[in-house]
């Protein structure tokens, strides 16, 4: 939305007058970084902003690359005068991807012929420190070009591997960080440093064991490395509003254990918010609701609005407020896993307003493992002891 009202406006003149458009928008080029207001203008006029580099062309279409669609996306790239598109496919052939593969990713990540490839060797070693082989490297680079080809932040990435090596994660944790959750490799090593001492120093004065400390640590930081991009001030704002709530520190300890972290990627208005419409909504004690909360950390987690439209979800099925209360877990999934998962067990007869909803909960591996049962239970024939039995004269 932050570029509505000037693109609109490059449109309109882009129209009528286009010879005067640079002149009437000189304050906005001193705004944008990396040109990145020039592609806006392209996608506005239909003028191509600078004349292509023939011989990037060329090589590229030789990869069987599709022009048109890095054209589409990033037509910058074809325009710069230096290039290494040889050079960096060179580099990925010889890791073993093929030529299809090749073209693929530079199709995703046009940015990548841009690297240079004394950069892109550095980098695929440090990637292989963590990677099982050259193989899972190549799949890596397939499905996340992006993260590979960001060479910015390279010595920042050897800190940080170096450093969550110390910490004791494993390789094939670092290297799924390293894809979905590239960012915190980004940061310097000193903000992660101060974010891992913040959550061990918190661990310990809520009563948790230095024994099991590091295996907190690392378990936690497995299930949601994003929180390395919080701050300090925003963990201590979260703490402090659920002590101002009345849990105690043992159950703050079990919220962030049972929240993998999430609890700092909050805010305490949030929090409030959800807090106040559970309450409502089941018309329960502040004692009654931290007990609620303890067993669905959901009910913390999640938005008013989210919560109001899954609830709303289940009432139209038929469930009542009341089983909810009894079974708040089912109110930590999705609106289409509760949909399909309330078909299923119609399907087979069962009857969720008489029964209990706790079927619905669970992994999906612990659905239909339940599911399993009860279409088991449903199918077999009732046995009558005293009926008599079909026998042949």
């Amino acid at each position: 939305m932050a570029y509505a009202v000037p693109n609109f406006y490059m449109h309109f003149l882009a129209r009528s007058q286009p010879c005067l458009i640079l002149p009437s928008l000189s304050a906005f080029w001193n705004q944008r970084k990396n040109g990145h207001l020039l592609q806006h203008l392209r996608y506005a006029t239909d003028i191509p902003l600078a004349e292509e580099n023939k011989t990037t062309v060329e090589n590229l279409s030789k990869l069987s690359v599709d022009v048109k669609k890095i054209r589409r996306l990033k037509p910058w790239v074809l325009s710069k005068e230096v290039t290494y598109i040889k050079e960096i496919a060179n580099i990925l052939q010889k890791m073993g991807a093929d030529g299809p593969s090749v073209a693929y990713i530079f199709e995703c990540c046009p940015e990548a012929i841009l690297c240079s490839p004394t950069n892109i060797t550095c980098q695929r070693d440090l990637w292989l420190s963590v990677c099982q082989n050259e193989k899972q490297l190549v799949g890596l680079i397939k499905r996340f070009p992006d993260a590979f080809f960001n060479i910015e932040h390279y010595e920042n990435q050897v800190a940080n591997i170096r450093f969550f090596k110390g910490l004791g994660l494993k390789n094939a944790i670092i290297c799924r960080f390293l894809t979905s959750a590239s960012n915190i490799f980004y940061n310097p090593i000193e903000k992660n440093k101060h974010m891992i001492e913040t959550l061990q120093r918190n661990y310990l004065r809520l009563g948790g064991s230095p024994e099991n400390l590091k295996n907190w640590l690392l378990k936690l930081l497995s299930q949601n490395p994003f929180i390395l991009l919080n701050t300090s001030t925003t963990v201590q704002e979260n703490l402090e509003f659920l002590r101002n709530n009345q849990f105690t520190d043992s159950e703050v300890l079990s919220l962030l254990s049972k929240l993998k972290g999430f609890i700092f990627q909050l805010n305490p208005r949030n929090m409030q918010s959800s807090l106040l419409f559970s309450k409502s909504i089941f018309n329960c004690s502040d004692e009654e609701l931290k007990g609620l909360i303890l067993q669905c950390p959901a009910l913390l987690y999640y938005s008013a609005s989210v919560l109001k439209e899954r609830l709303e979800e289940l009432l139209k099925k038929g469930i009542s407020v009341d089983q909810i209360k009894e079974s708040p877990a089912v109110l930590e999934l999705s609106m289409e896993i509760i949909q399909y998962r309330i078909k299923k067990l119609d399907a087979i007869g069962y009857d969720l307003k008489s029964g209990t909803i706790e079927y619905l909960n669970g992994t999906k591996k612990d659905f239909e493992t339940t599911y399993g049962k009860i279409q088991a239970k449903s199918e077999r024939p009732i046995y009558n002891p005293v009926a008599p039995l079909n026998t042949e004269d």
